[in-house]
């Protein structure tokens, strides 16, 4: 079939008419695309020219903006350049005028010194024409000038001196007093003075002739076991136990309950009932001191001085039993601690273990003071305690608050009325030691003790001590008082001083 000639000619002019009519597609779809083109290209001059339009004129507007903000500045700076070009005109005449005061015042200056100079000189030559006329030189007028001014003030200081301690005094014994008021009221307790001398009541009159033995031999066994002194007289049914110990006179006393109990009164009963006696009052000892330390609330204490403080009820101190001031102290010390911000158990402690030196000092060498330091430092008590405790008697320096408050608390406790009896014999003294020290001063005339050594009047020679120098006496004195003597209390001194003029008119 390909053999054909024909065949190949119509497959030929298919071919060519396929190709031209490819072409001529091709050409149109090249046309229509080239249209799009040229539309498209068209359409986006158009909307370029628009844009530009646009933005020329937003810049046009901007630029406008911009000028006229440029324009306001300018004229925000001319005005400020303005305002600081007058400033520095202002500024700079200021300086001139101050220019202009400154040599003003450097002329005035030197003048003024110039004649300072000049005043200098003319009162130098013053001061010597002076010095020449007086015949006194300027630091001698001047030392006459100020001993004139002394003695002419010398009363209004005397005066005002008077009038401020008063003052002072007033205020302090004030306050003093109503703490001491309120302390005082809170604990009230009646005093017994203790006397030295105890009766025992016998069932019967016989047994008087038992205790007293063959020969007196019972009676003076128990005498020297006991240290007490049995009086036995025509009283019915009781004898006297007489002795300034009160443990002496407790140990006979239970000693004789004993010895009656058991009918058999002989030398040897006696000597073992005597040292029954003693154990069982050891034991009642510390019962009294555990019972002591409850009732003002101190707990801690070692056993030891817990007994040494149940001794205490056995011992007395001018007629006061020692125990039962320390209590009170206690109490008190406490209350006053309170009112002053101090340290109550400190001050609590201090004052019940103050005269706990006197359960051996009638063993032991030392004053009860030194003695019941060193107790409480054996049986490790705190130091604060011992300082508040040690200066009662101004032994030690007061080292602490709570020891000022230990002593005022036994001063309180010692000197309230009926809680202390004294001798005439130590009344007597301490009238003596008083005048004795207030004639020892040079300008004393007369000294009188009064109010059983509560007061002492001073009488000066007024030629001898003028005001300042009574007023500055009584304080010596005072002070030596309290240096010297040990007093429940206080005492008063006043130093008196009277002048008379006289002259007789003819």
């Amino acid at each position: 079939m390909l053999t054909n000639p024909f065949v190949w000619v119509f497959l030929l002019l298919g071919i060519a008419a396929g190709y031209f009519i490819r072409q001529y597609v091709a050409q149109r779809q090249a046309s229509s695309a080239e249209q799009r083109i040229k539309n498209w290209l068209e359409e986006a001059k158009t909307q370029a020219k628009e844009v530009v339009l646009d933005a020329k004129e937003r810049a046009a507007k901007l630029l406008e903006e911009v000028k006229t903000e440029e324009k306001s500045r300018k004229t925000q700076l001319d005005k400020l350049q303005e305002h600081i070009l007058k400033k520095e005109e202002t500024l700079e005449k200021q300086l001139a005028d101050f220019t202009s005061q400154k040599l003003n015042l450097e002329e005035e200056m030197k003048r003024l010194v110039g004649e300072k100079a000049a005043i200098d000189d003319l009162r130098q030559k013053i001061m010597k024409e002076l010095e020449k006329v007086a015949s006194l030189s300027f630091e001698d007028a001047k030392k006459q000038l100020l001993e004139k001014v002394k003695e002419e003030s010398k009363n209004d200081l005397l005066v005002a001196m008077s009038k401020l301690e008063t003052e002072r005094r007033e205020e302090i014994e004030k306050r003093s007093l109503g703490i001491i008021t309120t302390a005082i009221q809170r604990y009230a307790r009646s005093h017994v003075a203790d006397v030295t001398t105890s009766v025992f009541h016998l069932p019967n009159e016989e047994l008087k002739g038992k205790i007293i033995g063959r020969e007196g031999r019972n009676i003076r066994t128990l005498e020297r076991l006991t240290g007490v002194e049995i009086v036995v007289d025509e009283t019915p049914d009781t004898i006297m136990l007489s002795s300034y110990d009160p443990l002496r006179r407790e140990i006979a006393r239970m000693a004789l309950e004993k010895l009656l109990k058991d009918g058999r009164i002989q030398p040897a009963k006696i000597e073992e009932k005597v040292e029954e006696a003693r154990q069982e009052l050891n034991k009642r000892m510390t019962e009294i001191g555990e019972n002591a330390t409850l009732e003002v609330g101190v707990v801690g204490l070692p056993k030891e001085i817990v007994q040494l403080l149940g001794r205490l009820y056995f011992r007395t101190s001018f007629g006061q039993n020692v125990l039962v001031h320390s209590i009170e102290m206690a109490h008190v010390a406490a209350m006053l601690a309170a009112e002053l911000g101090a340290n109550i158990e400190v001050a609590k402690k201090g004052a019940l273990l103050h005269d706990i030196g006197k359960a051996i000092d009638h063993e032991v060498q030392g004053t009860h003071v030194e003695l019941g330091r060193k107790l409480l430092q054996k049986y490790n008590i705190d130091e604060e305690v011992v300082k508040a405790m040690q200066s009662h008697h101004d032994e030690y320096p007061y080292s602490n608050s709570e020891a000022y408050i230990v002593t005022a608390a036994d001063v309180l406790s010692a000197a309230r009325p009926g809680a202390r009896r004294g001798t005439v014999e130590n009344y007597i003294k301490r009238l003596e030691d008083l005048e004795k020290i207030a004639t020892g001063f040079a300008g004393v005339k007369n000294a009188y003790a009064l109010s059983a050594g509560r007061e002492i009047r001073v009488f000066v020679i007024p030629e001898k001590v003028d005001d300042f120098g009574a007023l500055e006496m009584a304080k010596n004195i005072a002070n030596k008082i309290q240096t010297d003597m040990k007093y429940p209390g206080e005492i008063k001194v006043n130093v008196i001083r009277e002048m008379r003029a006289v002259e007789v008119a003819r």
